[in-house]
């Protein structure tokens, strides 16, 4: 399983958007954990839970704790 920490570097939807991505292509499980931490609103905005649900539509995967607000997220 991929560990991510999303609160390092700038703490931005990119480090979600990447590993997300990651998680997909390899077809390895993904936990992610301090989802924008860094940012005045942390957590799951609407775009950034758009991303997740298509990524996992696209490969069928399954997704925990994919809601806005959210820190946390198992793909």
């Amino acid at each position: 399983m991929l560990e991510i920490d999303g609160g390092q570097k700038s703490g931005s939807g990119t480090i979600l958007r990447l590993s997300v991505a990651l998680a997909s292509i390899l077809g390895e499980p993904l936990h992610i954990y301090n989802i924008r931490k860094k940012r005045s609103e942390p957590g799951l905005r609407p775009q950034h839970l758009e991303s997740v649900l298509t990524a996992a539509k696209l490969c069928n995967a399954n997704v925990k704790g994919a809601y806005i607000g959210s820190q946390e997220l198992w793909f």
